[in-house]
């Protein structure tokens, strides 16, 4: 029989296990006994904010301020990752390993927590929190994440600065950190790992630096800035133009638009019309703006909201142009579930001539022969909607920030339902009282009260959600609202289709669409015009 090693004996008596304590317990003497500039004001309120997560959530809402559909991602998975770190850890980690806390003989009393955790020390749940945190952000962004990263080091770090953990408990709490922010990505990947969206490629000219695109801006914070007309312009531009033509804004009056500048610093090439509230009807410039790419053999962009997607795709698809969406509005949900959530990403589908095609909803007014009708008429490239919905997502969203989505929604639908009334509607050829009508381009995810998303922009049918009225309406309503979900005893119905007739409505009705109001005619079509829009957008790989 083979001799037993030298060092088994010696392993079973726990003499790496000794080792690695005394190296643990020297390090952890060695931060305590070292002087660190500027640290003893610093570090301890740090570990300090960091108690019960409220650092990061802070950092969160910090993050998510700043509007972007990434921050909010950043800010969503940041938070996720902390809580299946802090659970693992309080529930296993403490568990498991029960060690005690460092003794504080040798650490100096102005670096003291005024009051010591009673938890073991293994592992820092500072610092899985601080790791979780970081990791989901960065894993969601990398430059949110080079941001957060030195803050949760220091989190870490202070912990033993101020002599209650060692640094073994810091490396262990935040491996577990690592792991929660990964296991959180296996379970919901991130946007970069989501397959990309099946939609048809469309053919689309390549214009470098822009060249050949006329981009009409339309901010809707800050200066809207002037548009150049040809009398500021010199005699051979404004001969080039066709007399009192919009040309390319100057740079002097980009420093002045954001907007502007905004676009030239991704498109020098292109070129950019600043629409302000006194240059008239939005549809006209944009008529002027397609026009001129026409001449060039290019394309219409447009820098602004959903209501200036609507306005500029309605024109770009009556002209033939490819479209070019920048977002820069408040509400940019078109150019989102497209996949464009920077000038960047546009500005490079533009260069390359990377582009695919999209279905548009389509309104008509038809008449009592069922031929045309009288009254308004037009495309919506999101939603198209009656009754009180409209109010409702105004409300929600309004007051979504100061209080989150869900409490928003409850106190919307309360106050929706305690001012509004029912709209008499005939729908497949019944006449009944609707609270609200919600009719999407294409399919959106999610139920109940707010759609959200879309997977697809081309898949040729209509979402068509409605909430009945009846007895007891208000109640079920609000009650689904505060489930967050309506199901059948709300009385809603929801059904995917292709074309839908809308009859009966009384005079007075207004309908919605993509953030404008019309008063709706007595009866109206609401249809798809299949893949009608040719939009720019990167293609993944």
């Amino acid at each position: 029989m083979r001799p037993p090693r030298a060092w088994a004996p010696l392993w079973r008596k726990g003499l790496h296990w000794r080792t690695w304590r005394e190296v643990d317990r020297a390090a952890f003497r060695l931060v305590a006994t070292r002087h660190w500039p500027g640290a003893e004001d610093v570090l301890p309120r740090l570990s300090r904010s960091a108690n019960h997560g409220r650092l990061w959530f802070a950092v969160a809402a910090g993050i998510a301020a700043s509007g972007s559909p990434r921050a909010r991602r950043c800010a969503a998975r940041g938070i996720a990752s902390l809580a299946v770190a802090s659970a693992t850890v309080n529930t296993l980690g403490k568990r498991s390993v029960r060690r005690a806390r460092p003794l504080l003989e040798g650490v100096p009393l102005v670096r003291q927590l005024r009051r010591q955790p009673i938890t073991t020390s293994f592992p820092s749940g500072h610092s899985a929190s601080a790791a979780a945190f970081a990791t989901g952000v960065a894993l969601e962004s990398r430059r949110w994440g080079a941001v957060v990263a030195p803050v949760a080091a220091s989190v870490a770090f202070s912990r033993v600065y101020t002599g209650v953990h060692y640094p073994s408990d810091v490396l262990a709490g935040a491996a577990l950190g690592f792991g929660a922010a990964f296991a959180v990505r296996g379970v919901a990947p991130t946007h970069s790992q989501l397959p990309p969206t099946a939609r048809p490629v469309a053919e689309a000219p390549a214009l470098r630096e822009g060249k050949g695109l006329v981009i009409v801006t339309n901010a809707s914070s800050g200066p809207s800035g002037r548009t150049a007309t040809a009398p500021e312009a010199d005699d051979a531009a404004q001969q080039d133009a066709g007399g009192d033509a919009r040309v390319p804004v100057a740079e002097d009056m980009a420093a002045e638009d954001p907007a502007t500048a905004e676009v030239q610093s991704v498109l020098p090439r292109a070129e950019v019309v600043a629409y302000g509230p006194r240059d008239g009807a939005l549809r006209d410039v944009l008529e002027e703006a397609a026009q001129r790419a026409l001449a060039l053999g290019g394309a219409l962009g447009v820098h602004g909201g959903d209501g200036s997607v609507n306005a500029a795709a309605t024109v770009a698809t009556r002209h033939g142009l490819p479209l070019a969406v920048l977002p820069g509005g408040t509400r940019n949900h078109f150019a989102y579930d497209l996949g464009i959530e920077s000038a960047d990403h546009t500005a490079r589908a533009v260069t390359s001539g990377e582009a695919v095609a999209v279905d548009l909803g389509r309104f008509a007014p038809v008449g009592p022969d069922g031929g045309p009708g009288e009254g308004p008429s037009g495309y919506f490239v999101n939603t198209f909607s009656l009754g009180s919905y409209p109010e409702l997502v105004r409300l929600r969203e309004r007051w979504a920030p100061l209080m989150g989505s869900r409490a928003a929604g409850v106190l919307a639908a309360w106050h929706v339902l305690r001012t509004s009334r029912p709209v008499e509607a005939g729908v497949a050829g019944r006449q009944r009282p609707l609270w609200l009508m919600f009719v999407g381009n294409c399919t959106y995810r999610g139920v109940g009260l707010a759609p959200v998303r879309r997977h697809d922009l081309a898949d040729g049918l209509l979402d068509v959600r409605t909430v009945r009225g009846g007895r007891f309406a208000r109640t079920r309503l609000l009650s689904a609202a505060v489930a967050g979900a309506l199901g059948r005893r709300s009385r809603r119905s929801s059904a995917k289709l292709r074309s839908l007739l809308v009859t009966g409505l009384p005079e007075g009705t207004h309908l919605a669409y993509d953030g404008e109001v019309a008063e709706a005619p007595g009866q109206l079509l609401l249809d798809k015009e299949r893949e009608a829009l040719v939009v720019y957008r990167p293609m993944p790989g």
